[in-house]
């Protein structure tokens, strides 16, 4: 269970995981540089190593032919955000980039809320903290990472 919210400029993402009826807290958003690319921000929903996994992917070089077999599986795969100054894109399934047109967007089981919040004005990062407070799979924190122009 996941919020990540996208209002433009800003990430932000919940930090609960759920295993067997437990929570604990990890972090499913983290920057990247590869080579000398503008700097980067992954974040995941789903399973957490399966996020892991794609992250990992996609650092080093998001090459086809190594797409993660996690993801071909209907039960086990996430989906991968990627962030940077130009904007947002998303693998799912398949190693095609898809890219996020709207102004801002949310993902994950926390998403309605943060949306919600972002329509009425909120940042990214609000909009997690409301969904954190009704979605009970979302919580345990919030991470941040502001994007520079």
């Amino acid at each position: 269970m996941t919020v990540i919210a996208w209002d433009g400029r800003t990430v932000a993402a919940d930090k609960r995981a759920l295993c067997g009826g437990l929570h604990y807290t990890t972090t499913k958003l983290r920057r990247v540089q590869i080579g000398d690319h503008i700097p980067e921000v992954l974040a995941w929903t789903g399973d957490q190593d399966a996020g892991e996994l794609m992250a990992v992917w996609y650092a080093a070089g998001a090459d086809v032919s190594k797409w993660p077999e996690c993801q071909k599986d209907k039960d086990t795969w996430c989906r991968l955000l990627v962030f940077d100054r130009y904007g947002a894109r998303m693998y799912e399934r398949l190693p095609v980039a898809v890219k996020i047109e709207d102004a801002f967007s949310a993902w994950g089981s926390g998403r309605d809320f943060a949306l919600a919040a972002m329509h009425l004005g909120k940042t990214a990062s609000e909009g997690v903290a409301i969904a954190c407070l009704f979605e009970i799979g979302c919580g345990n924190g919030i991470d941040v990472a502001v994007l520079t122009p």
